[in-house]
């Protein structure tokens, strides 16, 4: 029996890692490659190149709606007012940049012209778990009209920081913005940039364009593209400083912020936060890892040790900017 080129590229990576689509059987890898064939074949015509003229610029996006809505990255369209849209058959048309989130990473384009267009479905991205298979586009290098938006094939590597989460889907120069797909074809996320390593690359979650819409619609832009995900201005806190203690397994609360989430839960001074969730936390990397991971709004709670005696209090988390922005 022939195993066709995405089987095999499936088989290489099986062993690695048990997704929750089950792969044991040829026949297992031809199904899956007919999925992945169904779903490139549906959101080619919708994945876009989008190239500036003013600056040279170029990077991807999808097609979300009849009337030519496209999702796209922030950094693809920062500093631009309209940009030239790229079909894969090579036709070009104008499209008018509306908002942009930074701090997610997350950009809107709206076609100049009516349609009907071709566009995708979008699906939501907190489902997502680690193992699930997924399917990247882009205009990779670039427009490159000899060729359509190559199919990269891979797996959820993890979830977080925030809205973000990574993959092993391969990306080079020119994904940015392009669309990240589930196995039933939905938008999940938008590539955002290139990991440390091709096997680790990172995506925004297409949750955060929801969670955004209006603003972005409108063409608000916000937000700060930050490298490092605690610094970020949309990170979730609960408003403490932490402190370090040699002898204690646990995050020493050595300060808490006036107004904070932690303050009206009645969090303390002296506290030591042994858990989130009853996940265990032994120090305050742990705790910040753990955190980033959750969404603004989310109530977590915290097994705290204060007296010698273990107790639980319950915290909304709150946007980093939105606590220090009041003070």
């Amino acid at each position: 029996m022939r195993i066709f080129p995405i089987a095999l590229a499936i088989l290489s990576s099986v062993g690695m890692c048990l997704a929750y689509e089950p792969v044991e059987t040829v026949a297992d890898l031809l199904r899956l490659q007919e999925k992945v064939e169904r779903v490139a074949a549906k959101s080619l015509p919708a994945t876009v190149s989008l190239v500036s003229e003013r600056t040279g610029s170029s990077g991807s996006g999808v097609i979300v709606s009849e009337d030519g809505l496209i999702l796209t990255a922030a950094h693809v369209v920062q500093g631009m007012k309209e940009v030239d849209v790229y079909f894969a058959d090579g036709k070009k048309w104008l499209g008018k940049v509306l908002g942009a989130n930074f701090s997610k990473d997350i950009g809107m384009v709206k076609m100049e012209n009516a349609g009907p267009w071709p566009f995708v479905e979008i699906g939501e991205s907190r489902p997502l778990e680690a193992g699930d298979w997924v399917i990247a586009l882009g205009h990779s290098a670039g427009f490159d009209p000899a060729r359509t938006p190559p199919i990269r094939f891979g797996r959820l590597m993890s979830d977080g920081p925030g809205n973000y989460f990574t993959t092993d889907c391969t990306l080079i120069g020119g994904d940015s913005g392009g669309p990240l797909f589930d196995l039933d074809g939905k938008l999940v996320g938008i590539n955002s940039s290139i990991g440390e390593s091709w096997k680790n690359n990172n995506h925004a979650g297409v949750d955060g364009f929801r969670e955004d819409w209006d603003r972005l619609l409108a063409g608000e832009t916000w937000g700060v593209l930050q490298m490092n995900p605690m610094a970020n201005p949309e990170t979730p806190v609960l408003g403490i400083g932490m402190g370090m203690d040699r002898g204690a397994t646990g995050v020493p609360v050595f300060k808490v912020e006036p107004n904070s989430p932690a303050a009206a839960a009645g969090v303390r001074v002296g506290d030591l936060i042994r858990s989130v969730d009853g996940d265990r936390v032994r120090e305050g990397s742990e705790l910040q890892q753990v955190l980033v991971k959750r969404m603004v709004g989310d109530v977590v709670k915290l097994g705290i040790v204060r007296d010698e005696k273990p107790i639980e209090i319950e915290v909304e988390l709150v946007k980093r900017e939105e606590l220090y922005r009041s003070r």
